[in-house]
């Protein structure tokens, strides 16, 4: 079996996991747990709160770190050799990711954020919401793409090339991309803090987990996927310590305003179905294979959420609209996607008929 084959294959996970299918359910467990928490522990919360260097808070970037690093492990950066022979695929997924997604969200943003639903939103968050929503559009998907791409019966060569080739733009375009958009929305971000941002929740982890998937491959396919298996509960479980922390802080305004989540989740799914949908139709029209026009939706409309959630919180506070945004698009990122998997599935023989329009 060749290198190339060999990651691939490490990268597809057999099913998806417990925690994973029932995410969701673990989100919505988790605001009431941090609502709770944060009302009855309010000073534990506020010492959490300023345990900052450099305004990096120290719990949250440990947490983020074994959230991150697991699934940046499944990265194969050697597999970008393999975008030549999927280069319309490619080519679309990064179209709708660096070119449509970003702006598509900024533009619904301003449309429901700024004055669809600006008189049921505190008049002082406008801004931070719109900001969560950005950070979310720019950081495209790293880890749950390689589920959805099994579940659509996906080219496991394609997604994990795929997944390569953004990676290593996130590193260079993530901060660009998100000052741009913010500064074109009058939000005023330090350049400063976004660069740290990006140099540790992306180059840093980037940097360890090759160093680490390396050792570990050393050792044997058998030994690497074993280790990773092994790492993906922790990752969750990180996610979820983190979101009791947002939803601790973010208590008060969510009992003041219960709709706003509600109200932010509209957006996000409006992006989710426009972007899948777009990318599904460009293959279509570029007469690529099914098994490679799944995958290219699923990770043209899916996020990196956790790389949002850290940047949002090291740019504007554990108490902001910007975090909270950002964690909202963890509560619906897998039921959305499923769907969109199901709409995939479903459509299979639509997408290879010749004679339908």
């Amino acid at each position: 079996m060749s290198t190339a084959q060999q990651s691939a294959a490490a990268a597809q996970p057999s099913a998806i996991g417990f925690f994973e299918r029932y995410l969701t359910i673990w989100v919505a467990l988790c605001i009431v747990a941090g609502i709770l928490l944060g009302q009855w522990l309010t000073p534990v919360f506020h010492a959490i709160g300023a345990m900052e260097v450099a305004q990096v808070n120290l719990p949250v970037g440990v947490l983020i770190w074994v959230m991150i690093i697991p699934m940046l492990i499944k990265i194969d950066f050697g597999a970008m050799g393999q975008v030549a022979g999927h280069w319309r695929g490619i080519g679309v997924t990064l179209f709708v990711n660096w070119l449509v997604k970003p702006f598509s969200m900024a533009l619904l943003g301003w449309i429901f954020v700024r004055h669809l639903f600006a008189g049921w939103l505190p008049a002082d968050q406008l801004d931070s919401y719109i900001a969560g929503l950005i950070l979310l559009a720019a950081a495209p998907c790293t880890a749950m793409v390689f589920v959805w791409s099994q579940l659509c019966k996906g080219d496991p060569y394609f997604t994990l090339s795929q997944v390569a080739l953004n990676d290593a733009i996130m590193i260079v375009a993530f901060a660009p991309v998100v000052a741009l958009l913010l500064g074109l929305s009058s939000i005023t971000v330090p350049w400063d803090t976004l660069v740290t941002s990006v140099a540790l929740y992306i180059i840093v982890p980037v940097l360890i987990a090759q160093i680490i998937r390396r050792a570990l491959l050393a050792r044997g396919e058998a030994t690497y996927k074993r280790v990773v298996d092994a790492l993906g509960p922790y990752s969750i479980t990180a996610l979820l310590a983190t979101l009791v922390l947002l939803f601790g802080f973010q208590g008060n305004a969510i009992v003041e305003q219960p709709l706003i989540i509600l109200l932010l989740a509209v957006p996000i799914l409006f992006q989710v179905l426009l972007n899948s949908g777009l990318a599904y139709l460009l293959n279509r029209k570029l007469g690529v294979a099914h098994c490679v026009a799944g995958p290219s939706a699923l990770i043209g409309a899916s996020n990196f959420f956790e790389l949002a959630v850290a940047t949002a919180i090291s740019l504007f506070g554990f108490r902001s609209g910007a975090a909270l945004a950002t964690v909202v698009g963890v509560l619906i990122e897998v039921p959305v996607m499923l769907l969109v998997v199901g709409v995939v599935n479903r459509s299979q023989h639509w997408y290879e008929s010749p004679d339908t329009p």
